[in-house]
């Protein structure tokens, strides 16, 4: 059996580096680095890292956002992977900032990375994990590209770095648990410490 597949979605090059679209990127890196391995070249439009501990597959996309479709594609004709033990990790400007939430199916939300993974595989039956980098105020639709594409102003990244760390942690407990146990654990909005009672 193929391992569990971990995609993280984003866009290549160093501009886009610590922007909201990146949030898959930072997820994948993140446990490549705790697990001590490197991303190297895969046979189609993607990098890939093999956690030993897990067997556990991460994948990013080296194509730009609105056409990761094509490295999953790819990785599933050299791997024989199934939707199912895909897990792909994504931002999601409609959920509040710190927010994770896991989904066994459903649309793409308007995401145009996630439109291009369910049209190359023709379902909409793909596990996914999305972090909520919405703002507290949403920007005129005209500008919700533009707010996307931005990197995080300075006193929301320690609450991103949390959210990334919890997201981590969603992932290994899907990889060893199931989606289940990671749903009824990590489907809740983050609690900032200096409100204890929301």
């Amino acid at each position: 059996m193929p391992p569990p597949v971990v995609i993280g979605l984003g866009n290549p090059g160093p501009r886009y580096v610590g922007t909201r679209h990146n949030m898959g990127f930072e997820v994948v890196e993140t446990l490549a680095r705790d697990a001590g391995v490197g991303f190297r070249q895969g046979r189609g439009d993607y990098l890939m890292a093999v956690s030993p501990a897990s067997n556990m597959l991460l994948i990013r996309p080296t194509t730009y956002m609105n056409l990761s479709g094509s490295a999953v594609s790819a990785l599933c004709q050299e791997l024989g992977a199934e939707p199912e033990r895909m897990l792909v990790v994504l931002d999601d400007i409609a959920l509040p900032l710190g927010t994770l939430r896991l989904r066994p199916k459903g649309s793409d939300g308007g995401h145009n990375g996630l439109a291009s993974v369910i049209e190359a595989l023709g379902s909409t039956e793909i596990p996914r994990l999305r972090l909520g980098v919405g703002p507290a105020v949403m920007p005129p639709a005209e500008l919700l590209a533009a707010f996307v594409l931005a990197r995080f102003e300075p006193p929301e990244r320690p609450v991103v770095d949390r959210m990334v760390g919890r997201a981590s942690e969603a992932v290994k407990t899907w990889v060893d648990w199931g989606l289940e146990a990671a749903m009824n654990r990590f489907n809740t909005q983050e609690r900032e410490p200096d409100d204890p009672d929301r």
